[in-house]
């Protein structure tokens, strides 16, 4: 009997169809970054300090200079206190000269922000002084977003197929993105965010596991790696969108509308043949294979066909048949703890990005740009070192240019940037392999689950991130310090994990069982009649461990 594997390599593991199948998953990607990242310029830094209008009527005849000197304390630089004003007074102006004001209070009408930019998050809302926290935690509501995300939409692409969760979720990205730009309060702005933030996980977990799924095993990290590489190459367009646009509701308006434009994919889409088998729809296989083969020039024999035949299987497809088996919950356990890691120190680094010494604008783009390379080299080293080397070295290289961050002088801004670019390009290579390593090493049948919980892991980690550099009050040193050591276990663990390198994708738990406990090496089936063919074998093990780009 044949297996969808054997007919995936009968109508070409990388033809035409899965070049527009690539094309389709890439451009979802990068509007992922957009919302990923957007926030981060429409809540820069500006100068600001309390509203004292209240004196406009006492100074009628003062200039703009001489009411702030009268109202406003200073610094030891002369500067004015941005968070604190003098106590308003019944006084009239000569008794106010006379003897000054010496009560300060915090800000009670709101803030004025002098340069008179295009409007942002941070002016609107006044994310400054008290309210400057509200920054981070939006920032978190939206990384729970993505958290609650994973949880729901990774079981029911599971249960209902990953084409229309993708669609449901596109949707839901779309409509909560323009809506966050006509939220009359930070709150609201935060509920849409969170909403987005679970399409967006719902997108990404689902992408992951069908472009795995439609291609054969020598093109698999192919697959994966160019998506993550479309990612970087968001970011990027990001920086000059944001450039372009100050505006902070017209860039949420840019930045969302574009998921629109793939309204063609309700038509292009397909759905998993590989899924649609272990569910038991055959038929609705036999028709999305056939086209397959018919896009990539290629006959798919009826006889090929009709060895394909419904799995009779019993596994529960749930949470629980993870934690059940020692093997997966072995899995499960130490890639969760991956992606933690990756999560934290990656955004912890990405969401830091106007205080390494550049432009935040410069910055976000050439820390995308950074990214690029990082991801497509992935695409080599995981088949020159495999998945397991390839996930460990690259966390434990990120961890310790973090570490070094710690010690270098304020002063020398440079320095630190190409520490951060280069903990950057290791944690977004590390990001990657993770997707590689975790469509491999969980089955079809709870691949979503799985991977839903690795992304709840990581979600986790991104939550903490903004949260993390609350800690700067007490110790600058601290948030980086943090990802650092994380990213440093998260690569000593990577050692306990199998290597599935050159290995075929599993499609039920037995599989694993069988591959953990006995030899690792792929089995080819004879399509003839069914037998084993070692010869056939041996040749096909070999080819499996070549990428073809």
């Amino acid at each position: 009997m044949a297996d969808v594997s054997e007919i995936i390599k009968a109508l070409g593991e990388f033809g035409r169809f899965q070049y527009w199948l690539l094309v389709w998953v890439t451009l979802s990607s990068i509007s992922i970054a957009f919302h990923m990242f957007g926030q981060l310029f429409m809540v820069a830094q500006e100068l600001h300090y309390c509203n004292t209008d209240w004196f406009i009527s006492l100074g009628l005849n003062l200039t703009e200079e001489e009411r702030l000197n009268l109202t406003l304390p200073t610094k030891v630089d002369g500067t004015f206190e941005e968070c604190f004003m003098y106590a308003p007074v019944e006084w009239d102006l000569d008794t106010i000269v006379r003897h000054g004001l010496n009560v300060t209070e915090k800000c009670q009408n709101g803030w004025v922000y002098p340069a008179k930019k295009d409007p942002s998050l941070l002016t609107q809302f006044d994310l400054v002084c008290d309210r400057k926290d509200l920054k981070n935690i939006s920032q978190s509501i939206y990384m729970l977003g993505l958290l609650v995300g994973s949880m729901v939409f990774g079981p029911l692409s599971d249960r209902f197929g990953r084409r229309p969760i993708i669609l449901l979720c596109m949707l839901l990205e779309g409509t909560s993105g323009v809506a966050t730009a006509f939220v009359p309060n930070i709150y609201l702005y935060s509920a849409f965010r969170f909403l987005v933030g679970g399409a967006i996980s719902g997108i990404g977990i689902s992408l992951l596991a069908l472009g795995a799924e439609w291609v054969g095993i020598s093109h698999r990290p192919f697959m994966v790696i160019i998506n993550h590489a479309a990612f970087s190459v968001g970011q990027m367009i990001l920086a000059g969108l944001a450039y372009a646009v100050r505006d902070w509701k017209f860039l949420q308006v840019s930045i969302s509308t574009p998921i629109f434009a793939l309204c063609f994919f309700l038509w292009t889409l397909p759905e998993s043949a590989r899924w649609l088998v272990t569910k038991g729809k055959v038929e609705e296989a036999k028709i999305l294979l056939r086209k397959a083969a018919a896009v990539n020039k290629r006959t798919l024999s009826p006889e090929l066909l009709d060895q394909l035949k419904p799995e009779k299987k019993n596994e529960s497809e749930s949470i629980l048949e993870l934690f059940g088996n020692p093997h997966l919950r072995k899995r499960v356990l130490v890639m969760s703890s991956i992606w933690f890691a990756n999560s934290l120190a990656y955004y912890g680094l990405s969401l830091n990005v106007g205080s390494f010494g550049l432009d935040i604008y410069l910055a976000q783009f050439v820390f995308g740009a950074a990214e690029l390379p990082g991801r497509i080299t992935t695409l080599f080293l995981v088949q020159w070192l495999g998945r397991r080397k390839c996930q460990a070295f690259c966390l434990l290289l990120g961890g310790v240019a973090c570490l070094l961050i710690t010690v270098i002088p304020k002063d020398l801004p440079v320095i630190t940037t190409v520490l951060a670019i280069i903990g950057k390009f290791t944690i977004s290579s590390s990001f990657t392999v993770s997707f590689v390593y975790s469509a491999e090493l969980f089955p079809t049948v709870v691949r979503q689950t799985g991977i839903g919980l690795c992304q709840m892991a990581a979600r986790l980690g991104g939550i903490i991130s903004p949260l993390a550099h609350l800690l700067e009050k007490h110790h600058a040193s601290f948030p980086i310090l943090m990802f650092a050591s994380t990213a440093i276990v998260g690569g000593t663990l990577s050692f306990l994990l199998p290597e599935t390198r050159g290995l075929e994708l599993p499609d039920h738990i037995e599989d694993v069982v069988a591959k953990s406990n006995g030899p690792r090496k792929t089995v080819s089936r004879n399509l003839e009649n069914g037998c084993l063919n070692q010869k056939e074998d041996n040749h096909l093990s070999e080819r499996a461990k070549t990428t073809y780009l």
